[in-house]
């Protein structure tokens, strides 16, 4: 538990010693494990769960909480929070009302299949990810401004003036932060034309405050003009110069033209519970719900958590969903993908006939399946909840930790290297090792495939559990673990997020796994059966909140960053 945590739970602990029953609803507590009976949010930096948690408190709904949430992370949480990437959004009204808004990054006019090929055909090592080349149409902006047009209750300007204060205020670093910001100075220095605000003349510690003048003015030009404040205009200009500064491809025409799509969320059913996860062009959903789907066939609270049988059952699911992942899906925009079918409960049981309980599968052999047969590391998520029961569940990234680390000059804010998340070429793996076929190859327009898994889930048609996580590839793996640690494994939500985790993702064929999250003996029989297994220091960054019987909210918020729930 690192200091700035310890902190926070000592509030906790002190607001609720020194306040009577009435005053604590309105009192806010912040940290780990905490159950507040109003509003909640969940989130990756306390400075932004906070902010949002502020905004529930002068009357705004869930959505006004998520949108300064997502502001106030541009500004402290610079690794994956932005305004110069994109993301989903799942809304769940109190009505029942669901609502998915894809706010995802588009390949620019200019784009083209092979543009991160030499003359060989050949991918060019880096270009996909460290270059003004690897940015696709950032989305965010747009996005949170569309959400606020359809369901916002506060005015915009109330909701982003935190971020605006944040951001030319400053607010200290944490630790982990200060780790971060300097393991990323060479390369700051590296591919910036002149002075960034994350860059000073002293390495960072924890504490030091970290102002942002130019991205202050950035967001105060959203907070007047709106849409146009960032996509034309001054901004815009700004944008195209830092794009030509370095062989970008983005132009004018090409920011003018973004716009955020509101979409049908995908939805099913696991141990009579309702998931409402995301789409395509995230690839978090189908896959979510293939592997619970694949799942419920199995007694897996019989079977034990983290026993030999449950870790081989779940890894071969996940085995079977990601390859179905690199050949089916894609933008559903320029392509048909076969959603339903391959949610198909009878395709799904025939994928698993090769399961076999004493045998680990190659995934050479395994390969993507054939729904046509069968007839009917860095981004982030936060979590809100208001005293109405209206939850939003998103999703946002940048792709790699603090994108391809460049800072548009003048603007103040970080592009994204979301290009990479295409197929850059048939079969070559992206940064976190994924591989896809044509249906994500690069095409201009197109959004490019994502992770992203923000997830709902309803118990009796009411609200349940509100959760996602970031994580590259990891994503939808680590929402499936949540889930059924608490529907199978019985465990309370802030168990549920600290329990150890593993993957797998089909190519690489291996197993990585959490350290010190599965004993030697579980360990070494997985080995016996054939699987490879690879140990690494965390997974996921998971912010939910689960609703009790008496309606008050409990947050699982992840010991394994600097993460906060904030609520009153």
């Amino acid at each position: 538990m690192n200091k700035c945590i310890l902190l926070l739970t000592i509030v906790v602990i002190i607001s609720g010693c020194s306040t009577n029953s009435t005053k604590k609803s309105n009192v806010f507590i912040e940290g780990q494990g905490i159950v507040a009976k109003n509003g909640m949010v969940v989130s990756d930096h306390p400075q932004a769960s906070r902010i949002g948690a502020e905004i529930l408190k002068k009357g705004g709904n869930a959505i006004d909480a998520a949108i300064a949430t997502e502001f106030a992370l541009a500004v402290c949480y610079p690794e994956a929070g932005n305004i110069g990437g994109g993301g989903f959004m799942i809304i769940r009204l109190n009505d029942g009302t669901i609502n998915a808004l894809d706010f995802r990054e588009k390949a620019a006019a200019g784009a083209s299949r092979d543009m991160f090929l030499d003359k060989s055909g050949k991918v060019t090592e880096g270009l996909s990810t460290n270059t003004h080349l690897a940015s696709g149409v950032p989305g965010t902006v747009d996005g949170l401004l569309s959400a606020h047009a359809k369901y916002g209750k506060l005015p915009f300007r109330e909701i982003i003036q935190p971020a605006i204060d944040l951001a030319k205020n400053g607010f200290p670093v944490t630790k982990q932060q200060a780790v971060s910001l300097n393991n990323n100075r060479k390369t700051f220095i590296e591919r910036n034309s002149g002075p960034i605000a994350f860059v000073k003349d002293s390495l960072w510690k924890e504490g030091d405050v970290l102002k942002q003048q130019e991205l202050s003015e950035t967001l105060i030009r959203i907070r007047d003009i709106g849409h146009d404040g960032f996509y034309s205009g001054q901004i815009a200009e700004l944008i195209i110069r830092e794009m030509k500064r370095g062989n970008g491809i983005i132009n004018v025409k090409d920011l003018k033209a973004y716009k955020s799509e509101w979409r049908e969320p995908l939805t099913g059913h696991y141990r009579g519970y309702k998931i409402i996860t995301i789409c395509p062009p995230s690839s978090g959903g189908v896959t979510l719900l293939q592997l619970l789907t694949m799942t419920e066939n199995y007694p897996l609270k019989e079977i034990g958590f983290h026993t030999p049988q449950s870790i081989h059952l779940m890894v071969e699911e996940e085995r079977r969903a990601f390859a179905d992942r690199a050949e089916f899906l894609g933008d559903p925009d320029f392509m048909r993908i076969p959603v339903k079918k391959l949610l198909d409960k009878k395709y799904l049981a025939d994928r698993m006939k090769s399961f076999k309980s004493e045998k680990a599968s190659l995934s050479t052999v395994i390969g993507h399946g054939s729904p046509e047969s069968h007839q009917s590391e860095q981004t982030t998520h936060y979590s809100v909840v208001d005293s109405m029961g209206n939850a939003v569940s998103t999703t946002t990234t940048l792709n790699n930790t603090f994108g391809n680390s460049i800072v548009v000059t003048g603007a103040g804010f970080l592009l994204n290297n979301q290009m990479d998340d295409f197929s850059v070429k048939p079969g070559f793996p992206n940064m976190y090792g994924l591989v896809g076929g044509e249906a994500n190859s690069i095409q201009p327009g197109k959004r490019m495939l994502s992770s992203m898994t923000p997830t709902i889930v309803e118990k009796e048609n009411k609200l349940f559990l509100v959760v996602g996580s970031p994580g590259g590839s990891t994503i939808s793996t680590t929402v499936f673990q949540i889930i059924v640690n608490i529907l199978d494994f019985g465990m309370n939500v802030q168990d549920a997020v600290n329990a150890g985790r593993f993957h797998h993702q089909w190519l690489p064929d291996y197993i990585s796994y959490e350290r010190k999250s599965i004993d030697s003996t579980t360990l070494k029989k997985l080995e016996f059966i054939g699987h490879i297994l690879k140990v690494r220091n965390s997974i996921g960054l998971v912010n939910a909140i689960q609703i009790m019987p008496d309606g008050k909210k409990a947050a699982g918020v992840d010991p394994r960053g600097y993460n906060s729930a904030s609520g009153f």
